[in-house]
């Protein structure tokens, strides 16, 4: 395997303190850790998360994922001067985040304004092995004189959800004088999470402890000769009562426990413990690359990295937030992302997490039923906003306008149900790719059930035929549509699988809902193309108005549409978020011929805006599939740069967890041209001329295989004895053990659609 990329960044800069805190945040998936720098500036915003920690502040407030107290600040003196990057000089400076380790590193050389050098190092890491523990060291060095040297750090729970508190102190301690330890309870004394620290400095050193003001803090000072370092180790252990059965002082006495046991081994063999995890993390997921372009290694390196930082494995309770665990954007709620940008990756390399994310829906049927019964439906209506209990956590009302005054009401809980569809379609596709019996009977076939009769239940009888009336697609600029072709579709499929697993796995039939499903589905309207082939995004799309969006797409990912025309006035004309359509053929690809996409693509993204981060992916997905290569890869690049591009504000409250997910689809469902259709395994590889290979790991009912695709070949390596069964083109293959080289130009061919959903229901 090629070595892995590192992160940089390239210059020390006060715009862009909150995008590098969120694009090198650490974690583990329990923990989430921003990184922001030692030393304290007005305009970064701090964060230490747990997955699955939420609390609401108040009745009108929503929950919202914990900022944490945190343990990484370090208020730092050399002879009086405080250290800060705002004042004296920087004589060099790098910081760098190694995606191989999960440590950060920076370099400071700091003239101060008394016109001495210092220098300034430090490493930090979220270990991947112990999931509660933070390890820190930093280094100082005076160059030109001794110095003396003060360090002041500890736990700080004056942090919090933008002026929201969320934690009331309990108890804060210093055992044996060595020891630091904070005990935090939610305000409606629900959980309790318990952070403990120790710090260690060699030498000749004075230490002091203080309580003040919700920080219980440590002060260090030495006197330091020229060249000589003070070197400070810091690790902390944190935990809290959700994921565990000890509370109270039982939880706090195993935290002080566990610190204790991780300071004795120290810095070094705790990070070289979480490298090992690290490193049988890449080899199970890493997607390599022969590229003429080191970013986009890069890119994909970045994904998995962070699909490792913000998946929850430890829990079935827990699940990803739109901003995995890496700011409080979104307040940390989960949405429809995590089952279709998200889980393929985990699916087709580690299936277990996949089936932990969709047990998580599964655990929370209950507040989705609540939310149905509401609304005066059948069956199971997820929330569109989920967080702990699965009852819905969208705000009803936006922020104020400042023109009007108002609020205006949020529309995406009240009408945008294709999430119920889209999680359908994840337990299907878990499924087809696992063959696991057990959790279709104990759980996916519940889910399926209870998601289809929400469905029954949703439609309006429309002379003779059934249709789906005020609804939102994926596209949220057309808001309240009638048959709109993506909602109308996946319903469509989320029935007909619900079914079909029915027949199959239950042992006594339940005949209304067999009957109720067969009517839905032979008088449920399926729009088809026109004349041109294009699909109609919703019943009144293509007799709308076109307007030049040619500037908007230039500002793409900023909704500046919305400071010229109102949503209202946008609803009313051919304007998209994203397209509908081509998210339609990337869900269900044998919908659409070759031609089909292409015709869909060349109507349908002139009109796209691209202002979600997740538009330029399914693009590329989509264009590969249909042919078009160098097109792909132009959407495929630019959807890498959502996060990782110039803009300096891009990513301040946290990443855009689904767009990690969306770069993996992009390459290995795009370039490599992985479907699954009916159970099998299809391979229709488009690889841009940029690229002269990739190489990825898959899991695939049951067995482990790497594949490496070269313009030229696909050669598969499937170590198990059991044969693997897929199509190369139009071409079925049994793949037996060991290596098999498949030479493409003998069986490829376009990929092939019906434009119908023939098959869905057999």
């Amino acid at each position: 395997m090629s070595s892995l990329t590192v992160l940089k960044e390239p210059i020390f800069s006060p715009h862009t303190l909150n995008k590098y805190a969120s694009l090198m945040a650490a974690g583990n998936g329990y923990l989430g850790l921003r990184a922001c720098h030692e030393e304290d500036y007005t305009e970064q915003t701090r964060g230490m998360y747990l997955a699955g920690f939420y609390h609401r502040a108040s009745p009108n407030e929503a929950s919202e994922l914990v900022n944490l107290p945190d343990v990484l600040q370090m208020r730092i003196e050399m002879d009086g001067e405080i250290f800060t990057l705002l004042s004296g000089e920087i004589l060099s400076y790098q910081r760098e985040l190694c995606f191989a380790t999960g440590e950060l590193r920076r370099s400071v050389l700091w003239l101060a304004p008394n016109g001495k050098r210092y220098q300034i190092d430090s490493q930090r890491f979220v270990s991947a092995q112990q999931l509660s523990l933070i390890c820190s060291r930093i280094s100082i060095t005076p160059l030109d004189d001794r110095a003396v040297i003060t360090v002041s750090t500890g736990i700080d729970a004056t942090q919090t959800n933008s002026g929201r508190q969320h934690l009331d102190e309990t108890s804060v301690r210093v055992f044996e004088q060595r020891y630091l330890q904070g005990k935090y309870q939610t305000q409606n004394g629900a959980d309790e999470v318990v952070i403990s620290s120790f710090c260690e400095v060699a030498g000749d050193t004075n230490s002091s402890f203080y309580a003040k003001n919700r920080r219980l803090m440590q002060h260090c000072n030495a006197s330091v000769a020229a060249g000589d370092s003070f070197v400070l180790v810091k690790t902390s252990w944190v935990t809290h009562s959700l994921d565990n059965e000890d509370h109270g002082s039982n939880l706090a006495e195993r935290a002080l426990e566990n610190l204790m046991a991780c300071v004795a081994q120290g810095y070094d063999k705790l990070l070289a413990e979480s490298t090992r995890t690290w490193n049988n993390w890449w080899l199970r997921g890493r997607v390599v690359i022969d590229s003429h372009h080191y970013r986009d290694q890069q890119a994909l390196d970045f994904a998995l990295y962070h699909l490792f930082a913000m998946t929850p494995t430890h829990s079935e309770r827990c699940s990803i937030a739109a901003k995995g665990l890496t700011g409080e954007g979104y307040k940390g709620h989960i949405f429809w992302d995590t089952e279709v940008f998200l889980l393929p990756f985990h699916l087709l390399t580690q299936p277990n997490i996949a089936r932990q994310l969709i047990s998580y829906r599964w655990h929370n049927l209950a507040g989705a039923r609540r939310k149905a019964q509401i609304k005066g439906y059948c069956g199971a209506l997820f929330p569109w906003e989920s967080a702990r209990t699965g009852d819905e956590e969208t705000p009803e009302f936006a922020a104020i306008n400042i023109r009007t005054g108002l609020r205006q009401k949020v529309a995406s809980a009240l009408a945008e149900h294709h999430l119920v569809a889209d999680i359908a379609w994840a337990v299907d596709i878990y499924f087809q790719t696992t063959g696991d019996d057990v959790f279709m009977r104990e759980r996916g076939v519940c889910l399926l059930m209870e998601t289809a009769r929400f469905w029954i239940s949703r439609v309006t009888e429309t002379n003779g035929r059934l249709e789906l009336h005020d609804v939102i697609g994926p596209d949220e600029y057309t808001e309240h549509v009638n048959n709109n072709a993506y909602t109308n579709y996946l319903a469509y499929h989320n029935v007909a699988r619900a079914l079909s697993y029915h027949r199959q796995f239950s042992t006594l039939p339940d005949r209304k809902f067999i009957d109720e499903a067969s009517d839905f589905l032979a008088r449920l309207w399926l729009p088809t193309d026109n004349d041109q082939q294009i699909l109609a995004q919703d019943d009144s799309f293509l007799s709308k108005p076109s307007i030049d969006l040619t500037d908007y797409k230039a500002k793409q990912g900023t909704q500046a549409i919305l400071l010229d025309y109102s949503r209202a006035e946008v609803n009313e004309m051919q304007i998209l978020k994203q397209a509908d359509v081509v998210m339609l053929a990337y869900m269900l690809p044998w919908l659409f011929t070759p031609e089909q996409l292409r015709a869909n693509l060349d109507y349908y993204e002139p009109r796209t805006i691209h202002d979600s981060s997740l538009s330029k992916a399914i693009h590329a997905v989509v264009a590969a599939r249909s042919g078009r290569c160098e097109q792909a890869y132009q959407f495929w690049q630019q959807a890498c740069l959502i996060d990782l591009g110039d803009e300096p504000h891009s990513c301040d409250d946290g990443i855009h967890a689904a767009a990690t997910g969306a770069i993996w689809l992009g390459a290995v469902q795009g370039f490599a041209g992985l479907t699954i259709e009916q159970g099998e395994l299809h391979f229709n590889p488009c690889l841009p001329p940029e690229w002269r290979a990739i190489s990825f790991p898959l899991y695939w009912q049951g067995a482990h295989i790497q594949l490496t695709l070269t313009q030229q070949k696909l050669t598969i390596n499937n170590p198990s004895v059991q044969p693997i069964v897929l199509w190369l083109g139009q071409t079925r293959f049994s793949v037996q053990q060991g290596e098999q080289i498949l030479t493409l130009a003998e069986f490829i061919s376009p990929i092939t659609g019906s434009g119908t959903m023939k098959g869905l229901d057999e």
